[in-house]
């Protein structure tokens, strides 16, 4: 009668400990993190609740990380010394963006070359071009320019400077004027009008675009038109539209600064025949450099 008085006690006391259940040493020592001590086993084994661990203090009751060190602002007069400083800037570049053998449908061979470079700041710069073709019969169809351009826009510069063509035939001089830059969908543009001496004048149109198939093949394709204002026949020059070139070229960039490549190109002149090549179409293998 006392167990069953106690057993009866135990029953309906409500802070009585609940009888731990069968393999609940296995069970809890199975639970990650809860291993017990020879102490909490004896407790367990003597029908002793095992203690909770403590709560976790709230995330206000934890110290904030100290501050970092955030350095002083630059005085607004400083800044702009700073961007003046960048922008005055002198540095350049030069690049022969073609430098290649070309051979035409008729067997013959000739080199070819564009290039041109740069020296000053984001603003004003000086920039030289050079353009031409040589053969087994001399230097022909070849140009210098020496040009001043200033940045208007983000991606547009106006130039002013000279022009020189040499050659087959007489040289020339020109005046020359236009603008240079990238137009929607980043084709790179110039236009540049020229004026000569005798009335002469000129009208230089290009453009071309690189069409990325990998980060390193390239497929950059080019047109150029030239329009002059009267005959020149020692030149071989027609009045108006006188000569179209348009250019396809494949090109492997090992770097920025070395990318050999592949290519056709279709040239072709109109008006009276003359002493000049009549390549209407070659195919080309050159290097492209960048300094």
């Amino acid at each position: 009668m006392a167990q069953e008085g106690m057993e009866g006690h135990e029953h309906h006391h409500p802070q009585a400990p609940a009888k731990p259940a069968a393999h609940s040493h296995d069970a809890m020592d199975a639970m990650p993190g809860m291993q017990m001590g020879p102490e909490q086993a004896k407790d367990e084994h003597a029908g002793h609740a095992m203690p909770m661990p403590a709560a976790l203090p709230p995330n206000d009751h934890v110290a904030p990380p100290p501050p970092q060190h955030q350095p002083a602002p630059m005085p607004p007069e400083h800044m702009a010394d700073m961007m003046q400083m960048d922008d005055l800037a002198r540095r350049g570049m030069w690049l022969f963006d073609r430098l290649e053998r070309t051979r035409g449908v008729g067997g013959d061979y000739a080199t070819a070359w564009e290039a041109e470079g740069w020296w000053g700041s984001d603003t004003d710069r000086v920039w030289l071009r050079t353009e031409g073709e040589r053969s087994a019969e001399g230097t022909h169809d070849a140009r210098a320019e020496v040009l001043w351009g200033h940045a208007f826009s983000t991606f547009w510069d106006w130039q002013l400077g000279v022009r020189h063509d040499f050659g087959h035939g007489p040289d020339r001089q020109w005046i020359a004027a236009g603008v240079q830059g990238l137009a929607p969908y980043w084709f790179e543009t110039q236009a540049t009008f020229y004026a000569g001496p005798q009335g002469r004048t000129a009208l230089r149109l290009q453009a071309s675009y690189d069409l990325h198939f990998t980060q390193r093949l390239i497929l950059a394709p080019n047109l150029e038109l030239n329009f002059y204002g009267k005959d020149d026949p020692l030149r071989g020059i027609r009045a108006g539209l006188s000569e179209t070139e348009a250019g396809l070229r494949l090109r492997y960039e090992f770097s920025r600064r070395f990318a050999p490549y592949l290519g056709v190109n279709h040239t072709r002149r109109f008006g009276e025949p003359t002493a000049l090549p009549r390549r209407e179409t070659t195919w080309l293998a050159g290097i492209r450099l960048w300094f």
